[in-house]
């Protein structure tokens, strides 16, 4: 399975990549992925006017958007929208971040997992 992240280099520069999420053969439920420790659990309501300029993810975690669409940029100016239904891991804690903000003038609901350090992809 593969997620999109958002990460940072050494020059704290963010950027886009992904993570390929192995999956083995689960029975008759489908593939499964091992098991991953998780942290806390948000749920967040973002308004529609939201517009986040550059900021680092407060901690390294899955975004997972559940209504509404929300556009990143990472240091390079790249853009990529992520809407209901996407998983993105968030890694850029260093750095200059990202931007989020609304789009489509829509309320955006998702659930932030953060993730304990000791987990790796």
């Amino acid at each position: 399975m593969i997620i999109p992240r958002i990460y940072h280099d050494e020059q704290g520069k963010s950027h886009f990549g992904e993570i390929d999420i192995p999956l083995s053969d689960g029975g008759p439920i489908g593939l499964l992925s091992e098991r991953f420790d998780a942290g806390t659990i948000i749920f967040r309501e973002t308004p529609a006017d939201y517009d986040f300029k550059w900021h680092p993810a407060p901690a390294r975690q899955l975004l997972f958007i559940l209504k509404g669409r929300a556009e990143f940029t990472v240091s390079s100016g790249e853009r990529k929208v992520f809407g209901a239904g996407d998983v993105l891991l968030l890694e850029d804690t260093e750095g200059e971040g990202h931007c989020s903000r609304a789009m489509y003038n829509e309320v955006r609901h998702s659930i932030f997992v953060t993730l304990p350090d000791h987990v790796t992809f």
